[in-house]
């Protein structure tokens, strides 16, 4: 058995790295296990990748909008050198791996990194490539994997998941993504603006279906005009690889449609990686997804042991894993600190083009929480830096507490809106009212002076407001 630690950490990526940062600020000593590449899901196929590409397609889309306007190049912008923007992608990948984590953990004092994959022999020691190691503490951090169902026809077909399609070399020439949550979406319209064909089959009404609907129905209006087909209520059948092509068959509407492409894309959410880990000498409790059941302060149901990131099931972003692991090892050493997780003042966003943010309740989680809540929706074209952009599809919804006034919710699809939900993050941090908000000063002209706009509409019409109207 080797020497104990004050805390045993699984998994390498955000959450974990966050989590052994704040707990070097205790004093403690840190063990850190991981199987994989340092980093976990967001540098090396998550968020990082996606974004590079993600930012690289929109050159290429509003190299192609110049044109609207009279700004008329040559070819050199709307042809694609794949190797050199691949390569480009791999270097922002191996830069932040380098900077974020790998010269971190040489800074961390009292952190230490075992490469390997580590299982529970019981809840108070792991193994690992033959050598135990003890501890009071710990935090599962393993993340989660894309989730893959069992479709007839998937084994003679090429596919990628959500972590393979942002390691590949090449470009599909066409592309049927099964799902229309976050991945589907920002990944459709990246690969749609490289230049592939893309279909979104989403088996329920709409796609992105835990957002407002308002902010749902604005996007597939913008991918479909884009030309990505959205196909939605499509009910998956079976699969099938022709002439090297592969054909995706579903039923929509009680009839039978088949779509072809060079290739599929799976993204139908996430499992939690705790198939392997030997959790189930434990006595830690998982839902039926595998999820580890958390609290408030991150503790699973067997004391000892936390859980943080995408294991947990919660909102599956890094800044959310992250937190979640500062709180769970502020839990650890600081008991009686009152540190939970609050997930309702936490912003996200979803990187397509216009970006999708929201902070908040929703209106139908505001409803159910008891208040008796307003709302107002304003579309972006009544934003004046909207026309300077020409950028004026998307919408802004605020959400509001009637009695008192206090903001509840912010919800928005617009240009540059995963910076402009923090704004309207810190108004919620700080309980302001719609008046408060409305009577803000804003640059202008701005995007960000939408939030003003939208919060003066609760009482006005701004349609009859003047430029810089306070």
């Amino acid at each position: 058995m080797n020497k104990s630690h004050d805390l045993i950490i699984l998994g390498s990526g955000s959450t974990a790295f966050a989590a052994a940062i704040r707990a070097a600020s205790y004093g403690v000593r840190v063990l850190m296990f991981e199987k994989s590449v340092l980093g976990g899901t967001c540098v090396n196929w998550g968020c990082v990748p996606s974004k590079t590409m993600i930012h690289a397609a929109l050159f290429k889309h509003e190299a192609h909008l110049g044109s609207s306007i009279g700004i008329i190049g040559d070819d050199t912008g709307r042809t694609i050198d794949v190797e050199h923007l691949f390569r480009h992608r791999e270097a922002v990948v191996a830069r932040l791996r380098q900077e974020r984590y790998l010269d971190v953990l040489k800074k961390v004092n009292g952190l230490e990194l075992v490469k390997g994959a580590a299982r529970f022999v019981d809840s108070h020691v792991v193994e690992c490539d033959g050598r135990r190691y003890s501890s009071e503490r710990f935090l599962i951090a393993v993340g989660g994997a894309p989730r893959v169902p069992d479709i007839p026809g998937l084994e003679k077909c090429p596919y990628y998941t959500s972590r393979t399609a942002l390691l590949a070399k090449k470009l599909p020439a066409s592309l049927v993504i099964l799902g229309g949550g976050v991945i589907a979406v920002e990944l459709g319209q990246m690969y749609h603006r490289l230049g592939c064909r893309v279909t979104i089959l989403e088996h329920g009404s709409r796609i992105l279906p835990t957002i407002e609907r308002e902010l749902s129905s604005t996007i597939q209006d913008i991918l479909e005009q884009e030309g990505i087909t959205v196909v939605t209520n499509a009910n998956l059948c079976f699969l099938d690889r022709v002439g090297g092509v592969t054909v995706v068959s579903a039923e929509i509407g009680g009839m039978h449609h088949e779509f072809t492409s060079d290739n599929f894309l799976i993204a139908v959410g996430t499992v939690p990686a705790t198939s392997d880990i030997g959790i189930e000498t434990t006595g830690v409790t998982l839902d039926a997804k595998g999820f580890v059941i958390t609290d408030k302060q991150m503790r699973s149901t067997k004391n000892g042991i936390w859980a943080a990131g995408d294991v947990v099931g919660k909102m599956m972003v890094a800044t959310v894993g992250a937190k979640e692991g500062i709180v769970a090892v502020d839990d650890m050493f600081n008991r009686g600190c009152g540190c939970a997780m609050n997930y309702l003042a936490i912003p996200m966003a979803i990187f397509t083009d216009p970006e999708v943010a929201m902070v908040g309740h929703t209106e139908e989680s505001a409803r159910q929480a008891g208040y008796d809540c307003v709302t107002n929706c304003m579309p972006v074209s009544a934003i004046a830096k909207a026309h300077i952009t020409g950028m004026t599809s998307g919408v802004f919804k605020m959400i509001a507490d009637r009695i008192t006034g206090r903001i509840l919710g912010v919800h928005l699809v617009c240009h540059r809106g995963a910076e402009i939900i923090n704004e309207a993050a810190l108004a919620l941090h700080m309980r302001a009212t719609i008046a408060d908000v409305a009577s803000t000063s804003h640059v202008y002209p701005s995007i960000g002076e939408g939030l003003k706009l939208c919060a003066q509409g609760f009482s006005q019409d701004i349609s009859r407001l003047s430029c810089c109207a306070e």
